[in-house]
């Protein structure tokens, strides 16, 4: 998991290009603190518009507007900072493979499809927020451009950033090779434009099938790779402005329920920074550690609640395994059993509220965020079951005699300590699932909350440290959330193709019916949570997929459990899955040695999914 900007390291001349680089950093340290700030207004307007309506009933309606404002400007600022950052999600495994002289060049034209991506971007760009004028914003009553302007903003930053880091780090060689070849590749559609636009359906293989697939391994990032697809497709295989791309992407990253994106990814660092997953993890293992399997229980129990502060597989991943690996090791687990069994516990947990996967799927498949939520958190335990059984069961010659039950007093005194950080997670999945409040509003009092107890109990965060979590924040949900605006133009592509109505009708007449449709899901999302990361596989296909189950008559809730869990089994599957790599290295240990432990933990998450595939009722149970 990484970006857009190849990994080759400066070239041997470095004096001018080691300037540029610092020119790039010195110039983006503007943008890191307007982001900074445009964060911590998101969060205090939240508050506001919470206090005000819960506290004195009087709904700001002004609030949401300006929160929408300051958020398309995040995400767009944010997705400039992770191109700089190099956090932008792409594959690396196929590049990774090259031998250096074929690396240099496909590295070479990775960038160079960003650059064509985002230059193709501003013209429609600049029309689109010019356009935005005549509309104006219904209570701050201001022309809806002061918004969308953060749209080619953000295009014209990230393509001179990725300029810049095109000379500074790679050969003028690989670099103008690789330029001419997609310049040539540009004009060669252009001038096919007519025979393409006589091919149909076909072009969604050419452009959303095969172009994608291949600037995905190249190492192009997953956003650009969806965003390249579709202004091809639109440009040389239909009619239709550009500036439709830009809708999309405005209508993708814009809705105001997206917003809990970048809350919850900030108080997974709040979390991280307070110790307060380290808290959880030190009494689960005083109350579990003496038992046999137990430092399995206290891992996969770990991850489970820590989930439910966090929402995020990678803040768990890294909260739980530091703290509990060492005793692991001492107790005679084997570390690749150990990261196994992580791996699978952060996919177990993924659908513990709050999580990010599960609010962009209730945006854009218009379901229910509280019902998915409540779901979540019963198809997780089912998930927990089957993961308790297997380490149980591998468990089973595990030597406890020099081990030591925790004395209640122990037990009790790191319960206090860990109380607080403990009602966050329950607090939060009653508060939305109970329709009290909405994602986002809880994602804000869950913030300030954390903050509070954080500065109290747990130590505090300085305010330096607050400022880089508020800078990482803004990176990250940028690179999320630019993948999400990408993805719905490549969406919207398909849809308008017709390809969506044919692949109802073959669905929906499969012999077997729902049996075989949900079999096929399966397997889908189990191939592209392992291609594209999860979330971009449920942005690209739920709005195509959702139609089809309703349909059929399945539940949208349940449908969507069973995806989400497919997707994220594939995450963790080797030896593609990017989740795979990111837990071996956070676990420090090698992805071939893992790799042969990992699948008993799969195929056990893989019967989990099954059950709940089968059974409905776990699905709906909650609602």
């Amino acid at each position: 998991m990484s970006a857009a900007a190849p990994e080759a390291g400066l070239p041997a001349d470095t004096g001018a290009r080691a300037d540029s680089a610092r020119l790039v950093a010195a110039a983006l340290k503007p943008l890191e603190v307007v982001s900074a700030a445009l964060m911590a207004v998101i969060v205090v307007l939240l508050l506001g518009g919470v206090v005000s309506r819960y506290v004195f009933s009087l709904p700001m309606v002004w609030i949401d507007e300006a929160v929408s404002i300051s958020f398309i400007w995040v995400t767009m600022i944010g997705a400039v900072i992770a191109l700089h950052r190099n956090e932008h999600l792409r594959l690396t495994l196929v590049v990774e493979k090259l031998a250096p002289g074929p690396r240099a060049f496909v590295q070479a034209l990775a960038l160079m499809a960003i650059v064509a991506t985002l230059a193709a971007l501003v013209e429609p760009s600049v029309v689109y927020a010019y356009d935005e004028w005549a509309i104006t914003t219904p209570a701050l009553n201001i022309p809806n451009t002061f918004r969308v302007a953060a749209i080619p903003f953000g295009v014209v930053a990230m393509l001179l950033v990725v300029l810049a880091y095109a000379v500074q780090t790679v050969g003028r060689g690989p670099l103008a090779g690789a330029a001419v070849l997609v310049a040539v590749l540009g004009l060669a559609c252009w001038w096919l434009t007519p025979q393409l636009l006589e091919l149909g359906t076909w072009n969604i293989l050419i452009f959303l099938v095969l172009l994608v697939a291949l600037c995905l391994a190249a190492g192009t990032p997953i956003a650009f790779c969806f965003g390249l697809g579709a202004l091809c497709y639109l440009a040389f295989a239909t009619h239709a402005p550009l500036m439709v791309i830009v809708g999309r992407m405005d209508e993708g990253m814009s809705s105001i329920i997206l917003v809990s994106v970048p809350v919850f990814v900030l108080l997974g660092c709040v979390l991280d920074a307070t110790g307060m997953g380290k808290a959880i993890v030190d009494f689960l293992g005083s109350l579990l550690g003496h038992v046999k399997a137990g430092m399995s229980y206290v891992l996969l129990g770990s991850l489970f609640i820590v989930s439910g502060i966090s929402g995020s597989k990678v803040s768990d991943m890294a909260t739980v395994a530091p703290a509990l690996f060492p005793e692991m090791k001492r107790r005679g687990h084997k570390p690749r059993e150990m990261v196994a069994l992580l791996a699978t516990g952060a996919a177990m947990a993924d659908t513990v509220p709050p999580s990010i996967v599960l609010i962009v799927l209730g945006s854009v498949a218009g379901v229910s965020i509280a019902g998915l939520f409540q779901s979540g958190f019963v198809v997780a335990m089912v998930l927990l079951a089957v993961l308790v059984i297997l380490a149980r069961w591998k468990a089973r010659h595990e030597h406890m005699a020099d081990v030591k039950r925790a004395p209640m007093k122990a037990v009790g005194r790191l319960l206090l300590v860990a109380a607080p950080a403990l009602v966050l997670p329950f607090l939060i999945r009653s508060v939305v699932g109970g329709g009290v409040a909405t994602a986002t509003e809880v994602s804000t009092i869950a913030v300030l909350y954390a903050l509070i107890t954080g500065q109290l109990i747990y130590g505090g965060i300085g305010w330096r440290k607050l400022y880089a979590m508020l800078v990482e924040t803004a990176s990250l949900s940028g690179a999320v959330l630019l993948i999400l605006g990408t993805a719905s133009a490549m969406a919207w592509a398909i849809t308008q193709s017709g390809v969506v109505q044919q692949l109802s009708n073959f669905l929906t007449t499969l012999p077997g019916g729902v049996v075989a449709f949900m079999a096929v899901s399966i397997v889908v999302f189990l191939i592209l949570g392992c291609l594209l990361e999860g979330l971009p596989a449920v942005l690209l296909l739920a709005p195509i997929m959702f139609p089809i189950a309703k349909k059929l008559g399945i539940h949208d809730i349940h449908y969507a459990m069973v995806i989400v869990c497919a997707m994220n089994i594939g995450l963790m599957m080797p030896p593609i899955g990017v989740g795979f790599y990111v837990a071996c290295r956070i676990g420090d240990a090698s992805p071939d040695d893992v790799m042969g432990a990992i699948w008993p933990y799969l195929a056990a998450l893989l019967v989990g999914v099954v059950i709940i595939a089968a059974v409905p009722w776990i699905s709906t149970v909650a609602l």
